[in-house]
């Protein structure tokens, strides 16, 4: 089924016709080839000829992104991206999610769409040129380093690996792990406490994100940790005595943390839009299988069961949609986004599950086969309530928020 698209009246022309361009990508290029455009990563006897076509069609679906001026929306014109605002890329998002892997497509791939962005933000001119260009113009890859086996990835602050001043060069010792895209990048951000002169490295809180190059000696890729019991390219990593200039360091020293909750908090948007998307897919999944399978003497569409299903999912889209497209609108506007951030983080992966879940109960064992993408959708959205921050750490910064406007003498305005 087409993922069915329309203008929307209270939108400008130019958001409706980012979404309209989108889904016509998406419905005429991706959607009649997703089984052939991704069969390299779960088909283990494809030929050397399947792999090309699959490639040379990828690269040409790429080409007509380019050709209607879609292709990076995160990136400036002179970065070779489309320079969409934040509110415009949410809006994208929700349409190219619809097909998993169209993001990629477009050229949206994480990690590397937040490091471009990292990179934008905080790196020098000589930075940019050595490591921005060549990403942006996919002769790189990279990934982002940050959680550790050891410390609670909710608590950044908590990360050990240190990068101690011997000269001009950073020295660094780490172990991460879950350093997305690991085995297939050129250079790591990595987070890293960094020295105070008032004080042991051991205590002292600020953090700096460093480039360390793949080859650089001392850093050892000791795994892919798998994921759902699977193989993954999330890699285990030690850092030992790992030598990059200080140049590599990425911003002022200490502003590592603020770079990282940037990234994160946009992310956490482009996340539940994405997932927004994928439950749009699963619900016309769920609502079509209801319209033609027959069980008991009837269409499942008949059935008060499945007629649940169907409002109950609904109900959580819109919700869901709703609330990420608020967060967003807050983000474009300047205005304190934090308490919604939290918010959507928690509700949008649940709702995703939940939607999910349903589709899978109304196709029965298909729903868990490789033949559909439900199943990958539904580790995906569990995957969602532990990245980014769990959700329970997300529900304490709700309760604070709140807590404190109360005790400045205003109630909450749910207005705004």
């Amino acid at each position: 089924m087409k993922m069915n698209v329309k203008p929307i009246p209270t939108l400008s022309e130019r958001i409706n016709e980012i979404r309209n361009s989108t889904a016509e990508i998406v419905n005429k290029e991706i959607l009649p080839n997703e089984n052939q455009l991704w069969a390299w990563r779960t088909n283990g006897s494809l030929t050397d000829s399947d792999r090309r076509e699959a490639h040379d069609l990828r690269e040409n679906i790429k080409a007509t992104v380019k050709e209607a001026g879609l292709w990076a929306p995160h990136l400036p014109p002179e970065y070779g991206g489309c320079g969409l605002s934040f509110l415009e890329h949410a809006y994208m998002n929700e349409v190219l999610a619809y097909a998993a892997g169209a993001a990629a497509l477009f050229g949206v791939v994480a990690p590397n769409s937040g490091n471009q962005k990292i990179l934008l933000k905080y790196g020098t001119d000589e930075q940019k040129k050595k490591w921005l260009v060549p990403l942006t113009e996919g002769r790189m890859e990279s990934a982002f380093s940050m959680t550790e086996p050891d410390q609670p990835g909710s608590d950044p602050r908590s990360i050990k690996t240190l990068a101690r001043r011997d000269g001009d060069d950073w020295v660094i010792n780490g172990h991460k792990w879950f350093t997305s895209n690991g085995k297939r990048a050129d250079f790591f951000i990595v987070m890293c406490r960094t020295e105070d002169p008032d004080a042991p490295a051991e205590r002292n809180g600020a953090m700096t994100q460093i480039i360390v190059p793949s080859d650089t000696p001392g850093v050892n890729i000791i795994r892919g940790v798998p994921v759902w019991g699977r193989s993954s390219d999330h890699c285990e990593i030690k850092y030992e005595d790992v030598r990059v200039p200080v140049t590599n360091a990425l911003g002022r020293e200490g502003s590592g943390h603020e770079a990282a909750q940037e990234r994160l908090g946009a992310g956490r948007v482009y996340h539940c839009m994405n997932s927004v998307g994928q439950m749009w897919r699963a619900f016309d999944l769920m609502v079509e299988r209801s319209m033609v399978r027959e069980v008991h003497g009837g269409l499942l569409e008949t059935k008060q069961f499945i007629q649940g299903f169907i409002a109950e999912s609904y109900i959580d889209i819109q919700a869901a949609r709703l609330m990420t497209i608020h967060t967003a609108e807050k983000m474009e506007s300047n205005v304190d986004p934090r308490t919604d951030i939290s918010a959507i983080k928690i509700f949008v992966p649940a709702a995703y599950t939940r939607v999910v879940d349903r589709a899978i109960q109304v196709w029965g064992a298909a729903g868990v086969s490789g033949d559909l993408p439900l199943a990958e959708m539904y580790l995906g959205a569990r995957t969602l309530r532990l990245a980014d921050g769990p959700d329970e750490v997300h529900k304490i910064l709700i309760a604070k928020n709140i807590l404190k406007q109360y005790h400045s003498g205003e109630g909450w305005d749910f207005g705004n």
